[in-house]
């Protein structure tokens, strides 16, 4: 697997591609304004093909340019179902710019595989920071890339619309059962691991109430 980043738009969202060069097939996730034309540029570089574009949550600073990326490329956009009506009708809160909408055709759902070459995807519903957050695990390459519900310190907000303090907690709870060693790759800021985030992690697990 080769795995391509970018950090794009005005609340710094990471970009993540990850590829699978036997097939020269990818999957993009959480495709902000403004990654198309990065995104093009490293397919086309790479000659790999789009199989699936992944929104993680509906938020705007995750979708903001799935349109184009689906019209350049004709890959189809997976989401939670509970997230679609806010991605087909975004509700661009404080949005500096005009927010496209975009329609899914994938339905993810706890438990779901998805596969591109010889890659593996499990997704994982964690909802919390909106009714249909997902993380997606590549379980081989002990990498989760979390979305806005993990972060490095912390969790993802849940006092905006959809947020849920409690099924945050369940989520975090649900996430400690990972090895030590996955990588996690959030939705904005640094990298981290479980190791790095299981104290505080367990603490908010063990008091049912987000805690740091």
């Amino acid at each position: 697997m080769e795995l391509l980043h970018t950090v794009v738009g005005p609340l710094a969202t990471n970009v993540y591609v990850l590829g699978d060069e036997a097939s020269r097939e990818a999957a993009a996730l959480d495709t902000a304004i403004p990654s198309a034309a990065w995104l093009s540029a490293r397919l086309a570089e790479r000659g790999w093909t789009l199989k699936l574009l992944v929104s993680t949550h509906s938020h705007w600073d995750h979708t903001g340019d799935n349109a184009a990326v689906m019209s350049a490329t004709q890959a189809p956009l997976a989401a939670h179902v509970l997230d679609w009506p806010a991605i087909i009708e975004p509700q661009p809160l404080w949005a500096p710019f005009p927010i496209p909408p975009s329609v899914p055709a994938v339905e993810l759902a706890e438990g779901s595989r998805l596969r591109f070459g010889g890659l593996r995807l499990e997704v994982v519903h964690t909802p919390g920071h909106t009714p249909g957050s997902v993380s997606l695990l590549a379980r081989a390459e002990g990498l989760l890339l979390s979305g806005d519900t993990l972060f490095a310190g912390g969790w993802g907000r849940v006092d905006l619309p959809g947020g849920d303090p409690e099924a945050m907690v369940e989520s975090l709870r649900r996430l400690l059962v990972l090895p030590d060693e996955t990588r996690v790759l959030p939705g904005h800021g640094p990298q981290t691991t479980l190791a790095r985030e299981r104290a505080w992690m367990s603490l908010v697990a063990e008091e049912g109430r987000l805690v740091a």
